[in-house]
């Protein structure tokens, strides 16, 4: 069981203030997903290793990670020794997403690299368990400390993934659990159009139910209710919503529900694989998803990734996949995306992900000299560890001037 008393402590305590630190709104702002979800067996949830490993132990030719993280900056109560080893013969070590001083890190470098703020990633179905929902009301925490301390904003974005028709209620309950028992109330930390900004993944795509109905039930409480309402809603859609094909459902219906919310967010990971496929796609669809939702007075916020592998993953699960699947070229296919979408019109920009190790998309610092041995991963000769953080702050600047300057070509540190 976790220890409840001392997160019990920490939550009664939590002063919970969540006016925003720095300006209203998306518009101008480059923000992170946040995931969150890492445990390690002595971290104090006696959660036992938690993605980083599945079916099985955390060891030499079973985890479920393609990147290694960096955890040179924590303290050494905070960093958690593994059975892998780096290539000098170094212990190979982890963070657990639990401790206040991983995300206190994580927004330092937010905020040292000049990146606006994450979206805390919160999945429904973990909501629905006493002892998983209590862990997750801790990172929740955490975070919105850290987003204080280092004066950054934060979102929570609440993940449908496995939710089944007549589980959504699941979701308004956890709102109102945050709101009466932390002192979360109404308010996420970011507002947008004057309203506190709360986001939901999942909606209209073709791998699950749509539950049309119980979304258009969920957008009504979060602007509508009189009590635990009043917010500015965003949706995480397919990548082609608006032409209602290929991982969308085919009902035109959900551009009616569409038209209800404030942001659409098309989640565009894995969609395709180089540059050029990054390019193609905010030609041929970004720019008139822009001007459909311009139309209709409602913000898009494209996304944008660095890369992708999940090889170690699969391979528990018994599928062979290549290693640095979508590569990240140094940073090309990051700043592509960013770049087009700015020139497509975009004014904001979602990047996915801050922490994931899991499928690769991590941004923060990774190890340049990851453990090698029975597990392969991604590692690029020659990148320093933070370079993605860094060119995530550069996207900032881009998505911050008035005027679009000529960066279609990567920029270069010291240039």
């Amino acid at each position: 069981m976790i220890r409840l008393a001392p997160l019990l402590q920490i939550l009664l305590l939590s002063p919970f203030s969540l006016q925003p630190l720095h300006a209203e709104g998306l518009k101008g702002k480059v923000m992170c997903g946040y995931q969150g979800w890492f445990r390690t067996p002595a971290d104090g949830t006696e959660s036992g290793w938690q993605h980083y490993t599945e079916r099985g132990p955390f060891e030499p030719g079973h985890c479920t990670i393609d990147l290694w993280p960096d955890v040179r900056e924590l303290s050494a109560k905070d960093r958690f020794p593994t059975g892998f080893k780096h290539p000098d013969g170094s212990v190979a070590e982890v963070f657990s997403s639990v401790r206040p001083s991983t995300a206190d890190l994580h927004f330092r470098w937010m905020k040292d690299y000049g990146i606006d703020g994450a979206f805390l990633q919160r999945f429904v179905v973990s909501t629905r368990n006493p002892q998983s929902r209590a862990t997750l009301d801790q990172v929740l925490i955490n975070c919105q400390r850290a987003a204080q301390t280092h004066g950054r904003s934060w979102v929570l974005m609440y993940d449908l993934s496995g939710v089944k028709p007549g589980q959504t209620q699941a979701l308004i309950d956890d709102w109102k659990h945050l709101n009466d028992h932390i002192g979360l109330k109404k308010e996420t930390y970011l507002t947008h159009n004057k309203k506190p900004l709360i986001s939901l993944w999942g909606l209209g795509f073709n791998d699950r139910p749509a539950m049309l109905d119980e979304w258009k039930t969920l957008i009504d409480f979060f602007k509508n209710d009189p009590t635990y309402g009043g917010c500015s809603v965003m949706v995480g859609v397919p990548t082609y919503w608006r032409t209602l094909r290929r991982d969308a459902i085919e009902d035109p219906a959900l551009h009616q529900l569409l038209s209800t919310v404030d942001v659409i967010s098309p989640w565009t990971v894995g969609r395709y694989n180089s540059p050029k496929g990054a390019a193609n796609y905010a030609a041929e669809t970004l720019t008139e998803d822009i001007a459909w939702c311009r139309e209709r007075k409602i913000d898009l916020l494209p996304v944008a990734f660095p890369g992708f592998s999940w090889q170690n993953m699969m391979k528990i699960r018994g599928k062979e996949t290549k290693l640095n699947d979508i590569p990240r070229l140094g940073g090309e296919l990051l700043w592509v995306q960013a770049w087009r979408a700015r020139k497509s019109g975009a004014e904001m920009l979602y990047v996915a992900m801050f922490d994931e190790l899991d499928e690769g998309t991590a941004i923060f610092k990774t190890r340049p000299d990851p453990p090698s041995g029975k597990s392969n991963f991604v590692s690029e000769p020659g990148i320093p560890s933070d370079h993605y953080l860094w060119l995530t702050g550069k996207a900032g600047e881009l998505f911050r001037a008035e005027l679009i300057p000529d960066l279609s070509t990567l920029p270069r540190r010291g240039e």
